[in-house]
């Protein structure tokens, strides 16, 4: 671990002291994760076989001011066995939030998350924060990203502008560990830019939000550096061919709309982006209907297409794919659910399969099961690279 590391984590853990000592609350979670590849890695520098990793994220929160302003406190660590990489140390939320009397603004100062969308397959609008990729390979977890953020909140709906100063870099595996296309590093310390100010830039968002009867929209843009990087072919320090990550300067627009009628749920994203090379839309869409057992069990049915006019030249692989899945939830004391699910690729026999589920064990311990699983990757699909990472993960978490 880098000294700078030390001094950053003594900071913060002082920063705790002295919030103990102050009124306040303090939850949270610690776990125990096991990973088993059953696939031997691409590469023999990769680990075989199982891992295991810790992780803790506690949280204070307190408020004042007859509860019109608070102050949120979200760190997040981990420690890997095998992966140096994905052993690290991020700030998830540290924020102030002031809130008018008269209940039509609300102000937030510091790193936060933000999440937008509603499909469940992939979020294309949700551009705020940056994946942390060692923590899933299916991106829901994100980086804390600093902003100063002000809704005004009024009858024709809620607008949130953004203004976002410092960039966060996507985490990626290290040499050593799984889940790395075909085996090959991102060697993030060449990491280039196309802005000059580099990860210094100053980006901004808005977004407009309203209810309309059944429905729900967001309208979005965000101007800054692209979370998503484009990877460059290198090499490291002592000749090794890497990836090199590229951020650049994008534009896009987002639409998200949910529908809800009765047992039915309509479900859409979509954007627009221009970056350097060129513009291009994608989009998410479909439903979930969802059934009522008599013992209190719900049994929803999903269903969404997720579409990329880019074709061979887009940047993930859910250019003309179908999402199936199943999710199970069944009310009960130990809030058990489960969804299983496969995203098809329409243009060839390529297919991803999911399954995640989790269960309560008393008052204070949660089981969580996930298992991912890629069958009859073509060679010249994105997903090719991880024909060998289908993986089996097991997670015991203690709340408090």
């Amino acid at each position: 671990m880098q000294l700078k590391n030390i001094y950053f984590i003594y900071i913060i853990t002082l920063f705790c002291l002295i919030l103990e000592a102050q009124a306040g609350e303090w939850s949270g979670y610690i776990a125990g994760e096991l990973r088993y590849f059953p696939e031997s890695p691409l590469s023999t520098e990769q680990f075989n076989g199982a891992n295991f990793a810790l992780s803790a994220q506690p949280q204070y929160y307190h408020e004042w001011d007859d509860g019109d302003q608070s102050f949120t406190f979200v760190p997040f660590l981990r420690v890997d066995q095998h992966d140096s990489e994905r052993s690290h140390f991020d700030i998830r939320e540290l924020t102030w939030l002031k809130a008018a009397k008269t209940g039509n603004w609300e102000l937030r100062l510091g790193i936060r998350k933000v999440f937008w969308g509603v499909t469940e397959s992939q979020h294309l609008v949700d551009i705020i924060n940056q994946t942390d990729l060692v923590e899933h390979i299916d991106g829901e977890q994100k980086l804390g990203q600093p902003m100063i953020n002000l809704a005004l909140i009024n009858d024709w709906g809620t607008l949130d502008l953004f203004i976002l100063p410092g960039f966060r870099e996507r985490t990626f595996p290290g040499r050593k560990g799984r889940l790395l296309a075909n085996g090959i590093p991102v060697d993030t310390d060449q990491v280039r830019y196309e802005s000059g100010a580099k990860d210094k830039h100053v980006d901004w968002a808005v977004r407009w939000a309203q209810m309309f009867g059944d429905w729900d929209i967001g309208l979005s843009h965000f101007s800054g550096t692209g979370r998503e990087p484009r990877f460059v072919p290198g090499r490291d320090t002592k000749g090794r061919f890497v990836f090199i990550p590229f951020y650049e300067q994008i534009e896009q627009t987002g639409l998200d709309l949910q529908l809800t009628q009765e047992a039915m749920l309509w479900k859409l994203e979509m954007i627009s982006r221009k970056d350097r090379q060129e513009r291009f839309t994608a989009l998410t869409g479909g439903f979930e209907y969802t059934f009522v057992r008599d013992s209190g069990a719900e049994i929803g049915l999903l269903t969404e297409y997720l579409f990329d006019d880019r074709h061979d030249n887009a940047t993930n692989p859910f250019e003309d794919d179908m999402m199936l899945g199943l999710r199970l939830t069944l009310n009960d004391e130990q809030s058990t659910e489960l969804l299983a699910g496969g995203i098809f690729d329409l243009d060839s026999s390529g297919s991803y399969y999911l399954l995640e589920a989790s269960r309560r064990l008393g008052e204070s311990w949660k089981l969580s099961l996930n298992a991912y699983i890629y069958s009859n990757i073509p060679y010249d699909d994105l997903s090719y690279g991880f024909r060998n990472e289908d993986f089996v993960q097991l997670e015991l978490a203690w709340y408090f």
